[in-house]
């Protein structure tokens, strides 16, 4: 059974639709970001007859309210916007929202007598032979007759019949065709996905967020100020100085409830978390309806009774409701600004450390939650960064991400999040986890290893010092881009034929000062440890600050560096390698049962 239409409609129809609010374009999420040249061209192409691709709306199913009415529902943009905003701007004469979130205006010019348009400048302006904006010939109120005769006054020697012919053609565009699909609205997401993934040939991928954030779009005012109300908080989070284009360009918005819930954002230059519109929009729904995919919001914010399989009014407005509450938990300056720090307690203190924003995602939600349920804050920060670490150490949510965050959520609704916390830890969390499997996870190159960035934030949390320091610490190693020093030099494993699969092991790895690091070159350790133990005894200090034998002790046990390393060269490397490993588990354990 065919469950879309394909029609032509004109310009004009397209503008109707939008004036009227039968279609929602969802100018929040993706800014307009084509250049005038390509609207330019747009005019063009319509002037002239040529095809200009096709709008694919999805249309929001009919939901029936308690009165047993049915309300038609509006149809959603899936792939076109930038066109339709194209149009809107150059015919409708509208305003657009640029990639900068400022309100600004795209004229269009067009010359009668060459029949060629332009970008709008001030020369052309000044230019008697140009239309300067040619929406102020398509605009609905526009009188073509009057328009005509002011052209021909300020050109008296052109050629009439042929002005006026240019004239029409131009009045025209509002009825050149678009074509149109419209996808029928009970598609699931995974259907309509399929079918913009054929019908687009630029291979771009909307995510399922893309649709969320189009269906709340499409719930009249209330869902325009809600997808403001995320997209703000995601754009003021990267960048607090966009506050002040905010507040002068969306008045609209700056005058409502909303602006107040995130205007400490304007203050604030903390990076380690700054969520995207999709993050936002997960976290909120799993903190309120208790469900992980978001292919279930969307249904839900189109009204889906997923017993019966209709749409009811009733049922979007609910979820529009805790929509809400989930997004204003969300951007709470208390909440947030409280689970940052409660992440920065674990060590993880920069953005470069977390591997998987989705176990910052379900942190937070649990985060949230907990926070609801008014537990204890010692033992909500105790819960939120074990889950948050175990979640990184296991990839927990690097896998079919959806389905596991899904199942988590729903675990918690029945058995609460320290009972769920408890049977991971009992099962994935075991000594055969700490003694074989994260030491089998070590025998990896990746400096973007999970492993190896919870090691890291180990040792940012026990203020160990970095390789050799006296006085510098890892955490500020990890904040201001220290260097990753290779205890075995590669250079020198490499005269002794060890392949880059070998010499570049995370269990080689370790922070070091950049001085620290060029002094030792390509030193063999039997070597340079010789000069470190000759200056701890009264010699020349060439490697570092340390010069106590205990000191030097004390630092290689923070950094978990074997103390047979003194006396080792490019034959016992896989030795130390493997006693390395044991070393950095049994830290990464007794840190783990700290949080």
């Amino acid at each position: 059974m065919q469950k879309y239409s394909v029609n032509n409609q004109s310009v004009g129809i397209l503008l109707s639709w939008v004036k009227g609010g039968e279609i929602a374009i969802p100018e929040i999420q993706r800014p307009f970001v084509w250049t005038s040249r390509k609207v330019r061209d747009l005019m063009d192409s319509l002037y002239k007859g040529y095809p200009v691709g096709y709008i694919i709306t999805w249309k929001n199913p009919d939901v029936r309210s308690k009165d047993g009415t049915i309300s038609s529902g509006r149809k959603v943009i899936i792939d076109g916007q930038q066109r339709i905003t194209a149009l809107t701007a150059a015919v409708a004469g509208l305003s657009v929202i640029d990639k900068n979130y400022k309100e600004s205006r795209i004229k269009i010019s067009f010359n009668p007598l060459t029949e060629e348009f332009a970008t709008r400048t001030p020369a052309i302006a000044k230019d008697r032979e140009w239309i300067e904006d040619i929406s102020t010939i398509l605009a609905e109120d526009s009188n073509l007759f009057s328009s005509i005769n002011a052209y021909f006054e300020k050109n008296p020697e052109v050629d009439r019949e042929q002005v006026q012919q240019a004239f029409t053609r131009l009045l025209e565009i509002k009825s050149k065709p678009v074509g149109v699909i419209e996808l029928e609205g009970d598609l699931d997401i995974e259907t309509v996905t399929e079918i913009f993934i054929r019908i687009n040939s630029k291979g771009v991928v909307l995510s399922q967020a893309d649709f969320a954030m189009s269906k709340i779009a499409s719930y009249g005012e209330f869902g325009t100020r809600l997808r403001k109300l995320i997209d703000y908080f995601c754009h003021l989070a990267e960048d607090p100085k966009f506050y002040k284009d905010l507040t002068a360009n969306d008045k609209d918005f700056a005058s409502s409830s909303y602006l107040p819930k995130i205007a400490w954002l304007k203050n604030e230059n903390d990076s380690l978390y700054d969520p995207s519109y999709s993050d936002l929009t997960r976290v909120a729904f799993m903190k309120e309806f208790r469900r992980g995919k978001i292919s279930d919001l969307v249904s839900l914010l189109s009204g889906r009774n997923f017993e019966t399989r209709t749409f009811e009014k009733e049922i979007a407005d609910e979820s529009f409701v805790k929509l809400e509450r989930g997004i204003l938990s969300f951007v709470n300056e208390y909440d947030f600004k409280q689970f940052v720090m409660i992440v920065r307690s674990t060590g993880f203190i920069s953005p470069k450390m977390i591997t998987s924003k989705n176990a910052l995602n379900f942190a937070y939600t649990l985060y949230l939650i907990l926070r609801e349920q008014q537990l204890p804050m010692n033992d909500i920060q105790s819960i939120v960064r074990r889950w948050f670490v175990a979640s990184l150490l296991t990839s927990r949510y690097t896998s079919s991400p959806e389905s596991s965050m899904d199942a988590d959520i729903r675990a918690i609704a029945r058995r609460g999040a320290q009972a769920v916390l408890g049977s991971i830890e009992e099962s994935q969390l075991s000594d055969a986890f700490w003694n074989l499997g994260i030491v089998q996870a070590l025998e990896n190159t990746s400096v973007r290893s999970p492993i190896l960035n919870t090691f890291w934030a180990a040792q940012a949390k026990a203020n160990d010092k970095g390789f050799l320091s006296t006085d510098i610490l890892i955490s500020s190693m990890l904040e201001q881009r220290g260097d990753i020093h290779h205890i075995f030099p590669r250079d020198y494993l490499k005269k002794f034929g060890f392949a880059q699969s070998l010499t570049n092991q995370i269990a080689n790895y370790t922070y070091a000062e950049t001085w620290v690091n060029i002094r030792i070159k390509n030193k063999p350790p039997q070597q340079y440890f010789g000069e470190i133990l000759s200056q701890v005894e009264g010699g020349e200090v060439l490697h570092g600050g340390i010069t106590d034998r205990s000191q030097l002790l004390e630092n290689l046990s923070q950094n978990c560096i074997p103390e047979s390393v003194f006396t080792m060269n490019a034959e016992n490397y896989e030795e130390f390698l493997a006693e390395r490993r044991v070393m950095m588990a049994h830290k990464l354990k007794n840190y783990y049962q700290s949080l």
